[in-house]
């Protein structure tokens, strides 16, 4: 695609003003070093995946319907323009939600997090997790707060400071919740107090089997089982989900994330998406290790959303992703 559509493309996927490209936007592909990072990847082969062997068990309730009772809260900027531009205050800080970015209220008849989108920042559990089977659902609201597409997200393992990432969230992996590709995987690492893309310290890890789509943003590439296994990692900080799940605006979504050891499966609303392994943080020392539990963060990034049904089971074992042939 032209580069400056893919340019664009790619900051709305990440909900990156344009402000943000001055500052050290997301690689595009434009120069030599980020093109021979992906020269290799094979054509991305679409495939029917089928989930088989999820393990069953008793989940935990981790949104009680009523109230926030066990979640925080973390808001970046009051003007989200400044998250990647040049901001004259500090992030709003730790459980001080005083316009309800964050609330609970009814919608289709049962309780529901409402989710503003107009500050960003993240609804974080107080516990952290591991071995798990996530379960939740989504549906997107009807306002978006700025010239992009809708966005938001669930981020897992979540670990280290507060507004690591932007002053907006904590170092964590995300499941992208974007139109057309819900279940991407993207590594959210620490911005060291700057505001630039290019000084990011991508302290998160994973590997991924991928296959090359030149119809989607830089780096073109899409979970293909049977891929090579690349590791995520700049400029290459992200994958798309195998294909394009979600149902129709205004319509629930079900999401679910299993995670063993350092290992994930996305699942979106039946399909599985995305499986990485190899999942690795960097600590404070300098030293790469396996990341395998964390807390959860669900975001506000722009846009009206409403979860529901947000439940925990434990797990020993993942589930298999099994391909059935070509896609129809």
């Amino acid at each position: 695609m032209p580069r400056l559509l893919s340019t664009l493309l790619s900051a709305a996927l990440l909900a990156v003003p344009a402000l943000a490209l001055a500052q050290g936007g997301p690689p595009d592909g434009s120069t030599p070093e980020e093109q021979a990072v992906i020269a290799k990847d094979p054509p991305f082969r679409a495939q029917t995946l089928k989930l088989v062997g999820a393990q069953k068990g008793r989940a935990a309730p981790l949104f009680n319907g009523r109230d926030l009772t066990g979640w925080d809260s973390w808001l970046g900027y009051a003007d989200a323009r400044d998250t990647y531009g040049q901001p004259t205050a500090g992030p709003i800080g730790l459980n001080h939600d005083t316009t309800g970015v964050f609330r609970v209220e009814r919608t289709d008849g049962r309780p529901a997090i409402h989710v503003s989108g107009k500050i960003w920042g993240g609804l974080l559990t107080k516990r952290s997790y591991g071995n798990y089977h996530l379960h939740l659902q989504f549906k997107w609201g009807e306002h978006a707060w700025f010239p992009m597409p809708r966005n938001n997200g669930v981020l897992y393992h979540s670990h280290g400071q507060y507004g690591a990432f932007f002053g907006t969230w904590m170092s964590a992996l995300e499941f992208e919740v974007v139109p057309g590709s819900v279940g991407m995987l993207l590594a959210v690492g620490d911005s060291k107090g700057t505001h630039s893309f290019r000084t990011v310290d991508w302290r998160v890890g994973a590997n991924v089997q991928v296959g090359r789509d030149p119809t989607i943003p830089y780096p073109f590439r899409r979970y293909m089982p049977g891929g090579p296994l690349l590791p995520i990692q700049m400029p290459a900080f992200n994958v798309d989900a195998n294909r394009n799940a979600e149902k129709p605006l205004g319509e629930w979504n079900t999401l679910d994330i299993y995670t063993l050891g350092d290992r994930s499966i996305h699942v979106v609303n039946g399909v599985p998406v995305m499986a990485a392994s190899g999942l690795t943080t960097t600590d404070a020392k300098g030293v790469r290790r396996p990341l395998v539990r964390g807390r959860i963060q669900l975001q506000s990034e722009g846009a009206e959303t409403w979860f529901r049904d947000i439940t925990i089971t434990p797990i020993t074992r993942l589930p298999r992703i099994v391909a059935t042939g070509e896609a129809k």
